[in-house]
C-alpha cells in the first residue's frame, strides 16, 4: 500500500465548539519551529503492545450543510468519466475553496491537493502546507496523515521519512483510517525487515486494519484478509500448514465486505478465486463458480476505473454462498445499478424568511440555521460563517453571513445597571443544516446513488428486530450523534432478505456503537430484476 496526496466519545457540541474556537484564535507563533509542520512527535514505534481504536469522524468539526453541497459539486466535476483536460478546474477550485472557508475539513484537504497539483496558479506547495496546518490546529486526524505524506514526498517541506512515520503514527492514534491501513500493512511482515520498512506485530496490525474497515475504508480489508486466512503468531509465524474452514470463511467474508466498501483488489481476488484459483487444493471459496467470478470481475473493473464507487447493496446481486445467485442479463449497467446505494429524491423546500432576504441575510431555502454555542468576542469573524449576536445582550438581529476577517458591527447595548453604551458585542456562530425536517436522506457525489421512490408504507426497525420486508435498508442515528458522519452514509446500506437479522454495529461493523442508537429505514423494496 502506498501513501499519496490525493485522496469520542459523546461530547456536547458546545465542548467541540470551544475546542474549535480556541484552536482558531490561538496567537501566532513567534517562529516557525513551533508551526504544526515542525512540532515534536514521538518516533514511530512498530513494537507497541496495545492499540486503542479511535474514530476519526468523532473528532472533526461538524460539517456545514451548504459547504457540503459545494464540496460534493466540486467532487462531481472531477468524475473519472470526465477527461482531465475537459474538467473545469477553475470552478472546482472555487467551489472547494468556498467549502473550505466554512471549515469543511475534507474540502480543506482537497483544496491543498489542488494547490499541489497546480490547479490554481496563485497557490502552490507552501500554501498547501499552510492549509494542512490550519486543519491540524482544528485537530483533524486526516491532516496529520497528509502532513506525513508531505514529508515522505518532500511536498512543501524538506523530505524526512522518519518524521513522516511520526505523523502517520499520530494520525492513526487519532483514528485516521488511511494511516491505520498503511501502518497496519507495514506491521504484517513474516519476520522483522526494518530495512524495507516492514515489521512484525500481528496483533496490532489486526487491530489497526479492523479499525480502518470499521470506518468504511475498503482497501484495509485486503490486508486484513491475509491475516484472517492464515492466522499468525505475534512475530509473523503462520500457525499450521493449511487454512482451516473457519479461517477461509472469515477471510472470504472480509474480502466481500471490502468489495462493498470499494476495494478493487478484493473484487479482483474473489473473481480469481471463484473462476480460476491458483491452487485448487487450497481454494478460499467453497466451490468453483464462474458466474460469481464474472460478476466480481465486472465490479473490479468498475472500482479500478472509479475508486469513489461503493456497492453497499452487493448482496442484492452477488450474495455469498450458499445463497443462490439471482438472474442477470449480462449487462454491466444493470449489475452496477443494483449494487449501488439508493436514496429518495430530495424534497423541494418551501421558501423561508431568510431565503426571501437580501445578502448578507440571505440563506437558500434548502437550509436552516442552528446556533452552535461557539462565541467570538473578536473584532472580526474568525472564519466564514453565519453569525448572530449572542443572547442576553439585548441585541435582536437575524444571523447574517460574514466572511473571514470581516469586521463585526457595533451596537447600542445596556449594562446590568441599565446604562446604554455603543460598542462591540459577542457573536455566536450558526451552522447551516438541511431544511428537510430530519428526513433520512444520505448524501453523496452525483452519480454514485440511484434515486428511488420511498416505499409505502415507510418502515423503520431497531437492530434487534428481524427484517420485515426484503429490500435496501439504511441505518441512521440522530443528527447530533458523534458517529453520525460514518453511520448516516449510503455505503452503510444493506440489502436484506425478509427474516434476516439487521447488521449490528459492534458485531458486524467492528464499531463501538450501541444497537439502541441505530434505527434501520426501508429505502427500496423492489426485488432484484437483472434478467
Amino acid at each position: 500500500m502506498s501513501k499519496n496526496d490525493t485522496s469520542f466519545f459523546r461530547l456536547p457540541f458546545v465542548v467541540l465548539a470551544v475546542l474549535l474556537f480556541t484552536s482558531l484564535v490561538a496567537c501566532k507563533m513567534p517562529n516557525d519551529k513551533v508551526l504544526p509542520r515542525n512540532q515534536s512527535l514521538p518516533l514511530f514505534n512498530p513494537h507497541v503492545a496495545d492499540f486503542i481504536c479511535e474514530t476519526e469522524a468523532s473528532k472533526v468539526p461538524p460539517i456545514d450543510a451548504q459547504a457540503e453541497d459545494w464540496f460534493l459539486q466540486a467532487r462531481a466535476l472531477e468524475d473519472p468519466e470526465i477527461f482531465v483536460e475537459d474538467r473545469d478546474y477553475k470552478k472546482i477550485v472555487d467551489l472547494t475553496r468556498q467549502a473550505a472557508e466554512r471549515l469543511h475539513w475534507k474540502a480543506m484537504l482537497n483544496l491543498a491537493s489542488l494547490y499541489v497539483e497546480g490547479r490554481d496558479p496563485l497557490y502552490g506547495n507552501e500554501e498547501a502546507v499552510q492549509l494542512v496546518e490550519k486543519a491540524m490546529r482544528l485537530g483533524i486526524p486526516a491532516a496529520y496523515d497528509r502532513m506525513g505524506t508531505y514529508y515522505a514526498n518532500s511536498t512543501g517541506v524538506k523530505g524526512d521519512i522518519t518524521r513522516a512515520y511520526a505523523f502517520w503514527q499520530k494520525a492513526a492514534q487519532m483514528g485516521n483510517p488511511q494511516s491505520l491501513a498503511f501502518l497496519g500493512e507495514k506491521l504484517t511482515a513474516g519476520e522483522d525487515h526494518p530495512g524495507i520498512d516492514m515489521w512484525s506485530n500481528i496483533p496490532i496490525a489486526t487491530k489497526m486494519l479492523e479499525c480502518a474497515v470499521a470506518q468504511g475504508y475498503g482497501p484495509a480489508a485486503y490486508d486484513l484478509y491475509y491475516l484472517y486466512a492464515a492466522p499468525r503468531t505475534a512475530d509473523g509465524t503462520i500457525i499450521g500448514d493449511h487454512r482451516t474452514p473457519e479461517t477461509k470463511d472469515r477471510a472470504l467474508k472480509i474480502l466481500h465486505e471490502g468489495v462493498r466498501l470499494g476495494c478493487a483488489q478484493c473484487a479482483r481476488d474473489l473473481s480469481i478465486e471463484f473462476s480460476q484459483p491458483f491452487n485448487l487444493s487450497d481454494i478460499l471459496v467453497p466451490f468453483i463458480d464462474k458466474a460469481r467470478g464474472e460478476r466480481y470481475a465486472v465490479l473490479n473493473r468498475a472500482l479500478s476505473f472509479n475508486p469513489n464507487r461503493r456497492f453497499p447493496n452487493l448482496d442484492k446481486i452477488l450474495p455469498l454462498p450458499p445463497a443462490d445467485l439471482p438472474p442477470w442479463d449480462g449487462q454491466r449497467k444493470s449489475l452496477l445499478d443494483a449494487a449501488m446505494g439508493a436514496r429518495p429524491p430530495p424534497a423541494i423546500p418551501k421558501p423561508s424568511a431568510a431565503s426571501l432576504s437580501k445578502e448578507p441575510y440571505f440563506l437558500a431555502a434548502d437550509y436552516a440555521l442552528r446556533p452552535t454555542g461557539l462565541h467570538s468576542d473578536a473584532p472580526a469573524a474568525p472564519f466564514s460563517a453565519y453569525w448572530q449576536p449572542a443572547g442576553g445582550q439585548g441585541v435582536i438581529q437575524p444571523a447574517r453571513l460574514f466572511r473571514q476577517d470581516e469586521e463585526f458591527p457595533h451596537f447600542s447595548v445596556s449594562d446590568a445597571a441599565g446604562k446604554a453604551s455603543y460598542g462591540p458585542v459577542t457573536w455566536e456562530q450558526c451552522l447551516t443544516l438541511r431544511h428537510n425536517h430530519g428526513a433520512v436522506e444520505p448524501r453523496a457525489v452525483h452519480g454514485v446513488l440511484r434515486e428511488v421512490a420511498l416505499p409505502e408504507p415507510w418502515l423503520s426497525c431497531a437492530c434487534e428486530q428481524a427484517c420485515p420486508v426484503s429490500g435496501v435498508w439504511q441505518p441512521w442515528v440522530a443528527a447530533d450523534h458523534p458517529l453520525q458522519a460514518i453511520v448516516n452514509q449510503y455505503w452503510r446500506q444493506a440489502w436484506l432478505a425478509q427474516g434476516a437479522p439487521f447488521p449490528r454495529p459492534r458485531r458486524d461493523w467492528l464499531l463501538d456503537l450501541p444497537d439502541d442508537d441505530v434505527t434501520w429505514h426501508l429505502m427500496d423494496a423492489s426485488l432484484p430484476d437483472l434478467g
